[in-house]
């Protein structure tokens, strides 16, 4: 499926979920979402037949369009009044045409000594969202945002107690993605100039909400310069809480991206308290879409898992999480327990560390593949579940 036959219909501009609206499960809005606008139109939110016809009316012909992406993908750049292969009396034009500031600087804070940035951005309407760069010894990771705030209502996650204001622009996903490669290339991470290998879309919001904008970027963010930044799909993840339709949609693209589910649960019942999405799409026919996607990709799943204390992160909860995962038939997922990052005046908290390790040993018994997850950023409030976008 291409992302041209996807209708408006199937994929409303508010990031509601099928079924959000009423029902089981209705999205939790912030208070801001009513005066939702639509940001500037960036190159990056152009089709190929729409930057030639943006460049004709600036009286510029067709190849300086492929000049305009090769700044853009191959060097991070967009001070037009810097092209110095572009004539001199039209970059101004061509910068405010192509592109429009989408998202400005507030504050920067760093983290494991100089290697996790979190930056906290404005958007056009004043809206925050947070993005984090993770520099490790083989890969540098950035996680990104796809909405501002979240509808889910998760209420473990400083992001889900936001709700959802509006989703992002294609433009807006992938500025995040140019500046980090630019900081990277420009060595301002710890550890000197390097490369942007892997994308996260964990930031801010649920990409399926947002499934357009979000496909679009993964495929600009994995396309070779000059039609894209040349980061491997295979490097990409995409994280859903379950909705289901958006899995099904990633599954028919045939793109090699890693699909990764939060969980949270093994049962119904629990997972009904953490992940109110499940009310509308259970663990059942959650597992079985992410099944058919390991299926199609032979890519393994990620299976997120937030421990919580006396809550999900017991044995019996192990236990039955292998079992639902084993009901398959196949080494199909890839566990990650991840250490509840406690959220300011929550009740929820982070496991005993004898609790974690029991856990991963029931999983391992059982032969499902499982990690304990890093929890890089934790003291900037950059870790899973912590990103609310506060100006501090």
């Amino acid at each position: 499926m291409s992302e041209t036959t996807i209708s408006t219909t199937e994929q409303p501009e508010t990031g509601i979920t099928p079924g959000g609206t009423s029902g089981a499960f209705r999205d939790v809005l912030s208070k801001d979402h009513a005066r939702r606008g639509k940001p500037p139109v960036h190159f990056a939110d152009m089709t190929e037949d729409e930057r030639v016809e943006t460049a004709k009316k600036l009286g510029l012909p067709k190849f300086r369009v492929k000049q305009l992406a090769n700044h853009y993908y191959g060097h991070f750049d967009v001070n037009a009044a810097e092209f110095t292969d572009f004539p001199a009396s039209k970059r101004e034009e061509a910068a405010a045409a192509f592109f429009p500031e989408l998202i400005t600087e507030v504050t920067r804070q760093v983290a494991d000594e100089g290697t996790t940035i979190k930056t906290l951005w404005k958007l056009f309407d004043g809206s925050l969202i947070e993005s984090v760069l993770m520099r490790y010894p083989t890969r540098t990771t950035l996680c990104i945002s796809s909405q501002v705030g979240c509808g889910m209502g998760c209420p473990f996650c400083a992001t889900g107690q936001l709700g959802l204001t509006r989703n992002m622009s294609t433009g807006e996903i992938l500025e995040q993605v140019r500046v980090a490669a630019m900081m990277m290339r420009d060595g301002e991470v710890a550890g000197g100039p390097g490369r942007l290998s892997n994308i996260v879309f964990m930031g801010m919001g649920e990409p399926m909400g947002n499934y357009r904008s979000v496909l679009s970027a993964v495929r600009q963010i994995s396309a070779m310069p000059p039609e894209g930044f040349g980061i491997s799909a295979r490097n990409i993840t995409v994280s859903t809480v379950g909705v289901v339709p958006g899995i099904k949609k990633l599954t028919a693209e045939g793109i090699p991206v890693r699909l990764a589910v939060s969980l949270h649960a093994p049962s119904d019942e629990l997972r009904d308290e953490l992940v109110p999405m499940n009310k509308r799409f259970n663990t059942t026919q959650v597992l079985d879409a992410a099944h058919d996607y390991w299926l199609a990709s032979k890519r393994r799943v990620s299976i997120e898992y937030a421990l919580m204390r006396g809550i999900n992160d017991q044995a019996e909860h192990a236990r039955l999480l292998a079992r639902r995962l084993n009901h398959y038939g196949d080494n199909w997922a890839h566990v990650n327990p991840i250490p509840l990052n406690p959220i300011e005046g929550s009740k929820w908290t982070a496991s005993k560390p004898e609790d974690e390790a029991r856990f991963l040993e029931i999983l391992h018994a059982a032969g499902i593949t499982a990690t304990l997850r890093d929890t890089r950023g934790q003291d900037i409030d950059g870790a899973c579940g912590q990103l609310a976008a506060k100006e501090r």
